[in-house]
């Protein structure tokens, strides 16, 4: 594994903290009058969700993660419980918790192939696509002479989410997700 220097630890880098992988969120390298240099940082704990602060100085020398990605079909969801399998072998299964998931059943239908994140051989994670397709299941009515305003409407997708998108989407359409914001993208199937 490598070793990073305090000014190499930047946005998107994994190290290794306390046994466990991080990821970088913001880095901001910064030098005062007569102070040493130092380099702020915010990290996320790739196994628990948990962010923090640390401030890494010159002398600091962390050990970057090395991390994997792997191909995994997600089956369902039952109890607090996320069922997997390795896609070429269905008899393969696993489960990872909520906290390992994250927001994965809001935005991935079952039986889709997403990619989990592996650190020592052991899945920590999952990696939701930034932007995903889902059908909308329920959706109201546009209101007659509100469109030219860009007025938007709340609709069900087919996955139980609720999301803003304009009024003429309508029940049946699949329309693009930014898994990121949980915003409306655009319409990429009609009805």
């Amino acid at each position: 594994m490598a070793k990073l220097q305090y000014n190499e630890v930047t946005v998107k880098k994994t190290v290794i903290l306390d046994d466990d992988p991080y990821i970088v969120l913001s880095s901001a390298l910064s030098k005062k009058d007569r102070q040493k240099a130092s380099n702020n940082v915010k990290l996320k704990n790739l196994r628990t969700g948990a962010t923090l602060d640390r401030t890494f100085h010159q002398s600091d020398v962390l050990e970057e993660a090395d991390m994997d990605k792997r191909e995994v079909k997600y089956l369902y969801h039952n109890r607090g419980e996320y069922w997997f399998c390795t896609p070429s072998d269905p008899s393969d299964r696993f489960t990872l918790t909520k906290e390992e998931v994250g927001e994965l059943a809001d935005f991935v239908t079952e039986n889709s192939l997403v990619q989990a994140l592996v650190f020592n051989d052991e899945i920590i994670s999952v990696i939701i696509p930034i932007k995903v397709d889902l059908k909308v299941k329920e959706a109201s009515e546009a209101v007659k002479g509100n469109t030219s305003s860009g007025a938007t409407k709340e609709v069900t997708l087919e996955t139980g989410l609720l999301v803003q998108v304009p009024q003429f989407i309508n029940e049946g359409d699949v329309v693009a997700i930014n898994t990121e914001t949980t915003t409306y993208s655009e319409r990429v199937e009609k009805a």
